[in-house]
């Protein structure tokens, strides 16, 4: 059994919750960037789906793909593809999809330039590795409902991640998203409403810096530039502390 990372595995994780909770029965996935296709052959060996396509838009990571593939002797169930995003799909060739390890503006250009192949798919999971609060924003204007998110630690870096569909029948009526304020794009919605732990323990890391830099900053207060500087972390300051309280708040409701 193929062993995978910890972002990996909560990536895997949030797929299989989704499947569940939409009640597909090992459905078709398809793996957008795919890199080395850890994450089919994990997910085609624990039976959570019957079918995958493992996709990249560079042939060396495919040919990689491919050798895992035949490692474990799954050729029969997953099909590697040379394609930029979902161009190469037709819409239906899958019933979940996962796009990650990628920037969150990379991410938007994928998810539009393939509109119709993703909103196909019941559940779509997403792990952004940048520009999180601008890809929330994106995907709650572009019509995607944010079913649930998670996020991990590991070797010192943070990843958040969430699931999405677009079927209506999928849609939660109490979804935290559907009346979101700033502070839930740039911290997520759900993550905040949980007290999620990795997030306290970001929120809290995070305070701590722009508490140390504020103190460095007011050394060398004389110059324009650094009151602009201070000006710049003592909003991030402000963020981050009215995250935690939120959070603390939420949680208690």
């Amino acid at each position: 059994m193929i062993q995978l990372s910890k972002r990996l595995n909560a990536v895997a994780e949030l797929l299989v919750h989704g499947i569940d909770q939409l009640e597909l029965e090992q459905p078709v996935l398809a793996d957008i960037g795919t890199d080395h296709a850890y994450l089919p052959v994990y997910l085609v060996q624990k039976k959570v789906v019957k079918k995958a396509y493992a996709a990249d838009v560079r042939k060396g990571p495919l040919l990689h793909a491919k050798e895992h593939i035949e490692q474990y002797g799954l050729g029969e169930y997953i099909q590697t593809r040379l394609s930029d995003g979902g161009e190469s799909f037709v819409p239906g060739e899958s019933e979940v999809a996962v796009i990650a390890g990628m920037g969150g503006g990379l991410m938007q250009k994928i998810l539009s330039g393939s509109p119709e192949f993703f909103e196909k798919n019941s559940c779509v999971v997403l792990q952004p590795q940048s520009e999180i609060e601008q890809f929330r924003r994106f995907l709650t204007e572009d019509g995607w409902c944010i079913l649930e998110e998670d996020m991990v630690l590991e070797d010192g870096k943070y990843y958040p991640m969430m699931s999405v569909t677009k079927k209506e029948t999928a849609m939660p009526l109490d979804n935290p998203y559907r009346n979101a304020k700033d502070i839930d794009f740039l911290y997520g919605a759900y993550l905040l409403k949980e007290g999620h732990p990795v997030l306290q323990d970001y929120l809290k890391r995070e305070a701590q810096i722009y508490r140390e830099l504020l103190e460095k900053l007011s050394a060398i207060s004389d110059r324009p530039e650094i009151q602009k500087r201070i000006h710049e972390v003592e909003k991030k300051a402000e963020q981050t502390e009215r995250a935690i309280q939120e959070m603390s708040k939420r949680a208690n409701q």
